[in-house]
């Protein structure tokens, strides 16, 4: 079956992840999360694109971000790619890939499913079981848009800026989010969206991409019609090995 052709469109959010080769780790040490948000740092730059939300795992990498221009989101991800992995073979004295050959992305509705979308990025770690509260994880942007720790990367999205008239009461006001376990079916919608490479948002949104590609755009379920949700959805989150969530 052929891939499914990735869409990016001019200044529309795209929820990006990218894995470590068969699910190995990307990163080593402390430092090597350092150096990869530096080199994308300089990719967002040279590239025009803004980031909203990042969290960096053992072995893959979330980012929430808006192009300027559509086709800077490859190069972005090239030149961050060959750079990061430059270092960690040279750091490391190994040789070949580092990451999957393709990263996985999808457009993201800003006014239904961009806050989601953050939440669900920076809740990775909890998701993980690695920590309790996002706060006590370091590599993620939480902490800058719940707290307010300065993070040169971030450019807050108009959605965020409309929490509050300032960053103390946007702060309090994404905090609160947190406060309720994310929506499983939201959950969901973002991991099939990203997993089939389509859209994330209401039938509006798919039409609106439909009509400026030429082509359908809209998540389908996968496998046959579900006979019983609720055993789906059991089966579904019952043996995950935290390692790999999304």
């Amino acid at each position: 079956m052929p891939r499914r052709s990735r869409v990016h469109l001019d200044g529309v959010p795209l929820h990006i992840v990218q894995r470590g080769h068969n699910r190995e780790p990307c990163f080593f040490a402390e430092v090597d999360y350092g150096s990869y948000l530096h080199w994308l740092s300089e990719a967002l730059g040279e590239n025009e694109c803004v980031l909203h939300a990042y969290v960096l795992m053992t072995n893959h990498v979330h980012l929430l971000l808006t192009p300027k221009k559509a086709d800077a989101v490859p190069k972005l991800m090239i030149s961050l790619g060959r750079r990061y992995v430059q270092y960690i073979n040279r750091s490391y004295r190994r040789t070949g890939t580092l990451w999957d050959s393709r990263y996985k992305s999808s457009l993201v509705q800003a006014e239904t499913y961009l806050l989601a979308c953050q939440r669900y990025i920076e809740l990775n770690p909890v998701r993980a079981a690695m920590v309790e509260d996002p706060a006590h994880y370091r590599w993620t942007s939480y902490r800058a848009n719940a707290l307010g720790q300065p993070d040169a990367r971030l450019t807050p999205h108009a959605v965020f800026r409309a929490l509050g008239r300032s960053d103390k009461e946007r702060q309090a006001a994404y905090r609160a989010l947190f406060r309720a376990h994310l929506d499983s079916a939201a959950i969901d919608d973002i991991r099939l969206a990203l997993n089939q490479s389509q859209p994330l948002g209401n039938a509006r949104f798919y039409a609106k991409i439909e009509a400026m590609t030429g082509v359908r755009r809209e998540a389908k379920a996968r496998g046959r019609p579900r006979v019983d949700a609720n055993s789906t959805m059991a089966k579904s989150t019952g043996q995950r090995d935290p390692r790999l969530k999304q």
